[in-house]
This record gives C-alpha cells, structure tokens and sequence, in this order.
C-alpha cells in the first residue's frame, strides 16, 4: 500500500478529527503524480506515527481523506457493511419508514460516498476516485446489510469533474424511473434518474414538519419548489391554497403527480424565480406564507459576492409578496453563507421594505444529515422562520 507522510505540524487537524489532507501538507516528490487517482494509502505524521487509512488523488487539491483510523483495517465490503449497518442504526431510530439519507459521507465516516434509501431502492453517489475505485465494495456492504430490489449510482454531480471523472448513471438490479416516498405520512413521487441529485432533498425533512404551526389556513408559494415538498406539506397541514415556482416542467409535473397521490390540488407556474416573483407582484398577488428554497447560489468561495446579491434579490421580491402578519421562510445549502450573513440580508432588505422582521425559529439540516464535528463543512444547510410585520 502506498505509504504517504505528513510535513512537519501538519497532522493537528486529523488528530482533531478532520479526515481531509491538502496536497501542500504532504512530503511528496516526483514520483506523487504517478499514483493512480483514489488509490488506498496509510497516512503518518513526519514523525512516522500512524494516522490512519485512506485514499489519494495526487491530482487534487483535497488529496486525501482518511477512512479508518487504524492503518491496519481492511477496507472491503465487510467493512463497508459495518459502516452502514452503524449509520442505518441511526435512520431507524429516526424515521418509522425507510426513506431517508443512509449515508452521508464524512459525517458516517464514508467520505466521499451519499446514499439515500427509497424503500426497497438506494440511489448511490461515488463523489470521488476513492469511492469510484471502492464501487464494488459499495454495493457489496449495501447488499449485505439492505438486500436492496435495485441500486441506482447516479455519479453525474459536480464533484465528479473536480476528481477528473466521467459521469455516468448505472443500476444495479431492477430500479423504475420514478419511486413514492413517505415524509411524515405524505405521498410523493421522485424522479430517480432524471431528477436533481439523487431524486429528493430529505436535508428539509425535519425543516418541512416544522411548517405545521404556519400555513394552516394560508396562501402558500413555495419557490424552487422542484418536486413540492413545501408545497404539498403544507396542503397536508391544512395550507387553503399552493403554489409551486420552478424553471423545470417535469419537475412541476412530478409535483402535480405527487398532489394527486394525496387528493390536493396545487398551482404550478414554470419561470425562473425572480421573473416569475415579479410577475406576481405585478399580478397584485399576495401569500401568507413564501418558502425561498433555492439550490447553492454560492458553489465557490469566488461566487460569494454574487451569490450574496442572489439570496437578497430573492427575499426582497418574496417580501413584496407577503401581507403584514406573513411568514417568509428563507434557506440557503451554500455550505460558504454563513448563517449570520443570511440573517443580516433579511434585516437589510426587511428595512429597505419598510418592513420589521422577527426571526421565530432556525432550521439546519435534518439528523439524516448529521454534521461531523471537527468538519465544518458538513454544516450546509440553514432556515430562518420570519414574521413580516408592518412598520
């Protein structure tokens, strides 16, 4: 195996817990670059003291990241089997049925790797070259522990092209197109293939159960509402009239499929947020509640200012659409927008509308999602709960 050591004082963020190395803390040489992309490796500090077992992309900034912290374990399927049979523990102490976020890379000691469960299917992420090389094993521990009817690897995100792979989706075994889900005794249909990501964002489960308590009786706009998760929550809630905004077709049809699975009927407008925010404010519209739940504007830390003006633009045109006594419900999953920066733009753009503002609650992600303490990337995800008062 190949054995990589770190320079000098650069082995204080594993020993906290981290389980990412930089390529500019390794001793390498000529011969770094030569190493196959995602290849296993023992990581020491310069001391040559163990710090554990990994894999490697010499081509990356983010080379290594660390998998065990014994540099003697054996990373097979057993192994693997193991780690999911630990982060399924805690989805069935969660969540009475089994449609939830299985895997969720660093956080279950899996970097890496994303796996959420649909019932008798799992849609499987191999974010990097370690996991893609790992595959095998994946899908062996995923059989040992689930005996899932089909695995679907759908390896066509973003982080794939940062650690120089292809994209590609795959199945393994038999998985249809389009699945039902429960979130808290509602129905819906994701579109596993073609849909964003791996189909559905269970990251807003527990935000979307807090919605109870504010769209009885409301007027509800759920904004990139995607497949209507706010949407159609909200008309389980007893919300008297929904609406979903998004620019994909397929997705307001999956969202208007998913409303009849449960006897609702929603309104769906297809138009990028902005235009269409704006077309309802010139149509005189108003809601009781708007959800902003937009994808990551800030993917970089080089889009952070444009992504700033992005998140505010949004909740300046949501604010124009809510009465006195509304709700705004504003989210972000830019892991580089702090919390405090999304609240101090509801402030700024509250003012700039003549509005007062009080924040009733904060969501993160949900416990399917957990966050690893000594990374805080794996903290992404955040929802302010507003009330829009007149001045």
């Amino acid at each position: 195996m190949i054995e990589l050591k770190l320079k000098p004082r650069e082995d204080r963020r594993l020993r906290a817990g981290h389980l990412w190395a930089y390529s500019n803390e390794l001793q390498t040489d000529a011969s770094f670059r030569s190493i196959a992309p995602g290849s296993l490796c023992r990581v020491s500090d310069d001391r040559g003291k163990s710090l554990g077992i990994g894999y490697v992309n010499p081509h990356a900034l983010l080379s290594v990241r660390l998998l065990a912290d014994s540099s003697e374990a054996a990373i097979d399927g057993s192994w693997f089997a193991r780690r999911i049979e630990s982060a399924l523990a805690l989805r069935q102490r969660l969540y009475d049925a089994p449609y939830y976020r299985l895997v969720h890379g660093e956080s279950d000691g899996l970097p890496g790797l994303v796996v959420d469960r649909f019932g008798e299917y799992c849609v499987v992420q191999l974010g990097t070259a370690g996991m893609e090389n790992l595959k095998a094993e994946v899908i062996a521990g995923l059989q040992q522990v689930l005996q899932p009817r089909g695995i679907l690897l759908r390896n066509d995100g973003g982080l794939r092209e940062l650690e120089g792979l292809p994209a590609y989706v795959e199945a393994v075994g038999e998985v249809p197109d389009e699945v039902e889900l429960l979130e808290s005794g509602v129905r819906f249909l994701a579109p596993l293939r073609a849909g964003q990501k791996t189909g559905w964002f269970y990251d807003q489960h527990d935000n979307r159960d807090r919605l109870a308590r504010y769209v009885r009786g409301a007027r509800v706009l759920d904004v990139f509402s995607y497949v209507g998760g706010w949407a159609i929550r909200s008309a389980a809630f007893g919300a008297t009239g929904v609406t979903c905004i998004d620019s994909s077709q397929p997705a307001l049809d999956a969202a208007q499929r998913s409303a009849a699975l449960n006897g609702f009927q929603i309104e769906t407008i297809r138009d990028e947020a902005l235009d269409a925010l704006k077309a309802l404010r010139r149509e005189q519209r108003q809601f009781d509640v708007v959800v902003v739940d937009p994808p990551a504007l800030i993917k970089r830390k080089k889009d952070y200012e444009a992504g700033l003006e992005h998140y505010a633009a949004l909740n300046r045109a949501a604010l124009q659409l809510l009465p006195a006594d509304g709700i705004l419900i504003a989210c972000s999953c830019s892991h580089h927008l702090e919390a405090e920066a999304l609240q101090r733009i509801l402030l700024r753009e509250s003012r700039n509308a003549g509005r007062r503002l009080q924040i009733l609650e904060q969501g993160a992600q949900s416990a399917d999602h957990p966050v690893h303490p000594g990374i805080p990337e794996t903290r992404y995800l955040k929802a302010f709960y507003c009330r829009v008062l007149a001045s």
